[in-house]
């Protein structure tokens, strides 16, 4: 291999040039590192998979399931230019954009803490548990959802390890409800339309908002900033050069390691090569196999149940109430043991949900303010992570006692944020892994062309979202 072949991160200021090491060795299976994907997943079932398209499928049937699918695809595409360069590095894609200009990991935090700070799923799963108790007054009981998972998160001695368990629990119950749901509440005529979804591509249903439409295309599955922690939670389960950073560890039971600021680079050598196809083969298949196929088959799905129970009902709600209706309706068809039981998985995946968004928030921001921040400071990434995961539980406890609502205002600008970011990180994404990989393993071909559509979709997308729902705000 020739010097020139030999390109890694570049220096900068505030953070110093990588290590060189051998890239390790891949696993032999790929069952010991599947895991990431299905925690990917599993925290982005949340509102939009058992609300906001099953909303749509109740207002306008499964003609614009075809846009999920494009979603994911998108979104799998995206998490593997984000997985490469952390599979290369060891180091974030956030410390990698932060190589290009200080601040870009800064600039991902803010908007991520802006999306994420009103505790939205822990009261939507405290919701469910008032439908599933038959009353009672969700505050308190989304408080200690709160709580609860901020002790969760402290006390496990490895954190990733305490999210993949919780999301497979979640990812095991999903996949037995539906089983149930087969047989008992989706109908023929809901798994005969799903057949319809290949020849309504390209389908926008006049009868939604068209924000609505397109916000559901771009967010199906993560979308927005919970990508971007792809990267750590490949290197906390060992990926890659990744298999060199230190876990985040409870500072309660765990034992913190000295964590490196930054990362490593591999020499572009055969035997290396050789790794990285291993690593890159796997990566793909991992994701492919839990990412895609489960946010997929549970958008599908939840999608069917809500065809099957209230399509065409008039007053329905793209909220938390839609749940309650869907739930009632499956009293009547099932039993009354269906409705307890989807309320019930509901409330759990939701609070899993929130668990794990309160995991990645934390998680991203303090790999960024350690690594650009605090790098020489004595303050370790572990305990950076769970001042923000009880900062997190505490303002979101404050905003539930003092009966905060969000303003009409946050959720316009918050619809525009996952977008935005997408948009920006599309791009940086295409830059980092064209300058900053040696030249053997840089994105290329097909992959460039997906980042470029990316781009231009999402950032279509905000000033859509933007333009259409500013116009209904001062209407």
């Amino acid at each position: 291999m020739s010097d020139r072949a030999f390109t890694s991160p570049p220096a900068s200021a505030h953070l110093p040039e990588v290590e060189v090491r051998e890239l390790p060795e891949p696993p032999k299976s790929m069952w010991r590192i599947i895991g990431p994907g299905v925690v990917g997943a599993g925290v982005g079932l949340a509102s939009g998979e058992f609300i906001l398209w099953p909303y749509i499928s109740s207002q306008v049937g499964l003609v614009f399931l075809w846009a999920a699918f494009v979603g994911v695809i998108v979104q799998f595409f995206l998490n593997m230019e984000i997985e490469r360069y952390t599979l290369a590095t060891g180091e974030t894609a956030l410390t990698g954009f932060s190589r290009l200009w200080r601040h870009w990991g800064l600039f991902f935090v803010i908007l991520i803490y802006f999306a994420n700070l009103w505790p939205g799923w822990s009261t939507s799963s405290a919701t469910l548990m008032t439908y599933l108790f038959g009353g009672g007054d969700p505050v308190p009981i989304a408080i200690g959802i709160l709580v609860l998972v901020g002790l969760s998160l402290t006390l496990a001695p490895v954190v990733y390890d305490a999210v993949e368990r919780v999301i497979f629990l979640k990812v095991a119950l999903i996949v037995i409800f539906f089983g149930v749901a087969a047989f008992t509440a989706i109908s023929g005529e809901a798994a005969g339309e799903v057949s319809n979804v290949v020849t309504s591509f390209g389908t926008f249903p006049g009868e939604l908002d068209f924000a609505v439409l397109l916000g559901a295309l771009a967010f199906a599955g993560a979308g927005g900033g919970q990508n971007l922690c792809q990267s750590n939670w490949i290197r906390d389960k060992g990926f890659g050069m990744g298999k060199y950073v230190p876990r985040l560890v409870s500072p309660v039971t765990g034992q913190e390691e000295a964590a490196p600021s930054t990362g490593f680079v591999f020499e572009p050598t055969e035997r290396n090569l050789s790794r990285w196809r291993a690593w890159w083969r796997f990566a793909n298949l991992e994701q492919l196999c839990t990412f895609v196929a489960i946010t997929v088959i549970t958008i599908t799905f939840t999608s069917m149940l809500a065809y099957s129970t209230v399509f065409g009902q008039e007053g329905l709600t793209d909220d938390i109430s839609f749940l309650e209706v869907e739930g009632n309706r499956l009293n009547e068809l099932a039993g009354s043991w269906m409705g307890p039981l989807f309320w019930g998985i509901g409330a759990f995946s939701l609070l899993a949900a929130s668990m794990g968004i309160v995991d990645y928030t934390s998680r991203v921001a303090a790999d960024t303010l350690k690594v650009n921040y605090f790098r020489n400071s004595g303050l370790s990434e572990s305990r950076l992570y769970f001042g923000l995961v009880w900062g997190l539980v505490i303002i979101g406890c404050l905003i539930l006692l003092v009966g905060l609502d969000q303003p009409l205002i946050l959720l316009v600008i918050s619809a525009c944020v996952g977008g935005v970011m997408m948009f920006v990180y599309s791009i940086l994404l295409l830059i980092m892994n064209r300058r900053s990989l040696p030249e053997a393993i840089r994105v290329r071909g097909a992959r460039v062309v997906v980042l470029l559509f990316s781009a231009g979709f999402f950032g279509v997308l905000s000033v859509i979202t933007l333009i259409e729902e500013g116009r209904q705000l001062f209407e």
